[in-house]
């Protein structure tokens, strides 16, 4: 068997954030350190304002760090040209947004097709099998008002997934949904993970959701700390009784 570690994916090193303001410098992120390899799924929690859709944008190649470095596949995103990021935003890198960003005007269909001809590279047999695999396939026609909430974050799901990206970035996916459809969406980026092995980095404020995990992190004061794993409460946990 090959002890040979899977290369990262994506990663950050030493990653700092910061704006000025009239006030002085704010500071989002400092020394961020994180490695996703291929099939993983990582999930980051935090404050609200704690930096966690600027992280997203960073790694997504959407903003640059003040310092440090993000890396994709081994090349060093931090110093391509604007055309060079758009062209690994466009192939390699899926964004689902909490507010789905849907073009009102065009069809579901349209909304996931459109990605694929903004690459260069349409293709409507994959678009019909993506629009399948998220249950949506007798939607196509509609327009995004016609939908639900939750049948239009996964029309946002499909969109991300259309060009094959190898890490699909999401940034609070289950934000806007009742239970019922968070739960939907959540169960469907795990089936889409398994079956297709891209990594999925899923910022989240569900801090019980992300513990169920094996990678969660946390951030806290612009560092990614690991988070905690979920343990049951005590009174569902087996009692030594029962497991003797």
């Amino acid at each position: 068997m090959s002890n040979l570690v899977e290369a990262p994916l994506l990663s950050a090193f030493d990653v700092k954030k910061e704006y000025d303001t009239p006030v002085g410098v704010l500071e989002i992120l400092r020394s961020v350190q994180l490695i996703i390899r291929k099939g993983e799924m990582v999930f980051v929690t935090g404050k609200s304002g704690s930096g966690k859709s600027t992280l997203l944008h960073l790694l997504g190649g959407l903003d640059r760090p003040s310092q440090g470095k993000i890396l994709f596949e081994g090349k060093d995103m931090t110093e391509m040209s604007e055309k060079e990021l758009a062209k690994i935003r466009s192939r390699h890198i899926g964004y689902v947004f909490q507010f789905y960003h849907l073009l009102p005007e065009l069809t579901v269909y349209e909304n996931v097709l459109l990605p694929t001809l903004i690459a260069g590279k349409p293709n409507k047999i994959w678009v019909k099998e993506v629009l399948k695999r998220v249950r949506l396939w007798n939607r196509r026609t509609h327009f995004p008002s016609e939908l639900s909430g939750g049948e239009q974050q996964r029309v946002a799901v499909a969109r991300a997934l259309v060009n094959h990206p190898a890490v699909v970035l999401c940034d609070e996916p289950t934000g806007n949904l009742d239970a019922e459809n968070a739960a939907s969406i959540m169960a469907l980026i795990h089936e889409l993970n398994a079956q297709e092995g891209q990594a999925f980095l899923i910022v989240t404020h569900d801090e019980e959701m992300a513990s169920r995990h094996e990678r969660t992190y946390r951030l806290h004061e612009g560092v990614l700390v690991p988070g905690q794993r979920f343990t049951p409460h005590p009174e569902v946990s087996p009692s030594p009784k029962q497991i003797l």
